[in-house]
């Protein structure tokens, strides 16, 4: 790996959420069984950059026109998805991060520095991340993935080292329309998303929820919704796959706007909720969300 070009992307990162970004640099960490592959790139984010499930992959894949946020699926770490005017507040105090999408600071830390390989095995990884500048306190992350027979579990633990502080965690998945090689196919073949939310948080003139909830509206979405119990959704590739999502946290956002691909991201908390209604993180008491995403053959 060419050591300068990842350090200048890094950082460049932080300044514009969609610098030109040269993807994954080096090879990445496969997991396999018989009906799942998952490829991991610890220095693109500690981003899942294919997943294939009985051979049709399922996520958008990087080419030289994507950007950082634009394929896979990346962790969001310490915070999820814009941050109301790049700034952190917290015991009455301001902490402002990169505003690399201004007004916003925008999807957290993970693609600011490489992760770490901990632990490997065929079917089990776990990486791990140093919270350090321009976050206000020293932490870290660690992200493990485990194959099941017919499923990927995933979990996000977010701890401190010292003091306490707030905290968001999610993915970011980029799945596509059609899976498989193809980028467009037939209308009834592209992907269906099927759930059963509690709420829909109201989106103010700011691109963020405004506190107010509402009923579910129908897509398409670029939205926030909300669970009381257990998170679930179902997404289904007509007469190829289906993929049950369900997450230990309580807030989905779905973006199905673009022509090929759709985000459906289980998160702690809603955008800037690290502000309006954050987890605390303090010694001995992590944030750890988990999901799993188990397949089926149709």
């Amino acid at each position: 790996m060419d050591t300068h070009i990842c350090n200048d992307r890094y950082n460049a990162i932080r300044q514009a959420f969609d610098t030109p970004w040269p993807g994954p640099l080096a090879s990445g960490v496969v997991l396999e069984n018989a009906c799942l592959k998952v490829v991991i790139h610890p220095e693109d984010g500690c981003r899942i950059t294919s997943l294939t499930a009985f051979g049709q992959e399922l996520l958008r894949q990087w080419h030289p026109a994507r950007r950082a946020f634009q394929y896979g699926s990346f962790p969001m770490i310490p915070w999820v998805g814009r941050m109301a005017g790049a700034t952190l507040m917290f015991n009455d105090k301001r902490y402002a991060m990169p505003a690399n999408k201004p007004p916003f600071a925008m999807h957290g830390m993970a693609c600011f520095a490489p992760w770490r390989l901990s632990e490997r095995s065929q079917t089990h990884a776990q990486f791990d991340f140093q919270l350090d500048t321009p976050w206000p306190w020293r932490g870290r992350v660690s992200q493990r993935f485990s194959l099941e027979a017919d499923a990927l579990a995933l979990s996000l633990t977010v701890e401190t080292d010292e003091k306490a502080f707030p905290a968001a965690a999610g993915w970011h998945p980029w799945f596509k329309k059609w899976c498989g090689p193809l980028d467009k196919g037939k209308p009834e073949e592209s992907l269906q998303l099927s759930f059963s939310a509690d709420w829909q948080e109201r989106t103010g003139a700011d691109e963020l929820p405004d506190g107010k909830r509402i009923p579910p509206q129908p897509g398409p979405w670029d939205d926030t919704f909300g669970f009381r119990d257990s998170l679930a959704v179902t997404l289904t590739w007509p007469g190829k796959i289906q993929l049950t999502m369900t997450s230990s946290g309580n807030t989905l956002v779905l973006f199905d706007k673009q022509p090929d691909a759709a985000c459906v991201e289980p998160l702690s908390g809603p955008p800037n909720g690290i502000n309006t209604a954050p987890t605390l993180v303090s010694k001995g008491t992590p944030l750890t969300l988990t999901t799993r995403w188990q397949v089926e053959k149709l």
